[in-house]
């Protein structure tokens, strides 16, 4: 047996023709939508993540502008800058481009982040409003998982999913979101003990550790879906996720390859945030009045 591979990059092409569509009308009927993403310092890997998010902005349509700084940017200077992309009309979608430098209060920053235009969905109100499943913006990259199983007609009701991973960005956001669909839901970390024995009673194992190859087939059950979103880098430069692929895709009923899986949907689904951004603008400023954020 072989796993059907779920292709993110399939599902993410399909997306960006339903968004250019989105974004097309908006142009001709109001606005282009606009995303400002904020870079400091000069994070190899950030640099590359920033300039994939302007590709596909240029590719849909979406006006992006790129505030770059340099990693000894004050605290005041970057909060600054975000407060005046919150009161700018022509800017629906703020992104804060992590990590940031060492000396920077990263959860001030997010903060800071107008509500209505916390398109990377980490601000607090966002995610606390997943535990009631109301959350104006979903975490890209979990988002971006939910839309895959759906689009390969995975049951999530009363599956038992194994998350590896708790952090903010993609373990935690994602269990609540398997919660929500009703899953029942089982989240393990670095200290977890017999890993192994979680994963084997899994239907869906979600990879977020961040550890090359941590999950093998003989800590699946046969026909159990996988979902990698992890990336790592090899000795030799190759890239490849938490999971040993050849040998797990053997066992798995589906699978997400590293890289061409979670990757592509992360990006879209920050576009399709900043598309909702600019439809919600739009609704409040024919309602009677514009204003800069939802409050």
């Amino acid at each position: 047996m072989s796993a059907t591979i779920i292709s993110g990059s399939l599902i993410a092409s399909k997306f960006r023709e339903e968004l250019k569509q989105r974004v097309k009308i908006l142009s001709e009927t109001w606005m282009q939508p606009g995303l400002a993403v904020i870079l400091a310092g000069d994070n190899p890997a950030s640099c590359v993540y920033v300039r994939n998010k302007a590709k596909t902005c240029e590719e849909l349509g979406i006006r992006s502008e790129i505030f770059n700084f340099p990693g000894d940017i004050s605290q005041k200077t970057l909060l600054q800058q975000i407060q005046d992309l919150n009161v700018n009309p022509e800017i629906h979608g703020i992104l804060v481009q992590l990590p940031l430098p060492g000396h920077i209060r990263i959860d001030e920053v997010i903060a800071a982040i107008a509500i209505g235009k916390d398109v990377d969905g980490f601000h607090p109100c966002n995610v606390g409003a997943l535990v009631t499943g109301h959350a104006l913006f979903h975490p890209c990259t979990p988002f971006g998982v939910m839309k895959m199983l759906a689009e390969y007609d995975i049951p999530l009701q009363g599956q038992h999913a194994v998350i590896i991973g708790r952090s903010n960005i993609v373990g935690k956001p994602m269990a609540l979101m398997l919660l929500e669909k009703g899953a029942t839901v089982t989240v393990c970390t670095s200290r977890t003990r017999d890993l192994a024995n979680h994963t084997r009673n899994a239907d869906i194992v979600v990879m977020a550790a961040g550890k090359a190859n941590l999950l093998t087939s003989d800590m699946i059950r046969t026909g159990a879906t996988v979902i990698d979103v992890g990336i790592n880098r090899l000795p030799d430069g190759r890239l490849c996720g938490d999971v040993e692929f050849s040998g797990v895709k053997e066992k798995a009923g589906y699978i997400t390859p590293v890289p061409g899986g979670v990757g592509p949907m992360t990006i879209v689904m920050l576009m399709n945030n900043t598309i909702e951004a600019a439809e919600r603008a739009k609704a409040v400023a024919l309602a009677g009045g514009w204003h800069s954020s939802v409050q």
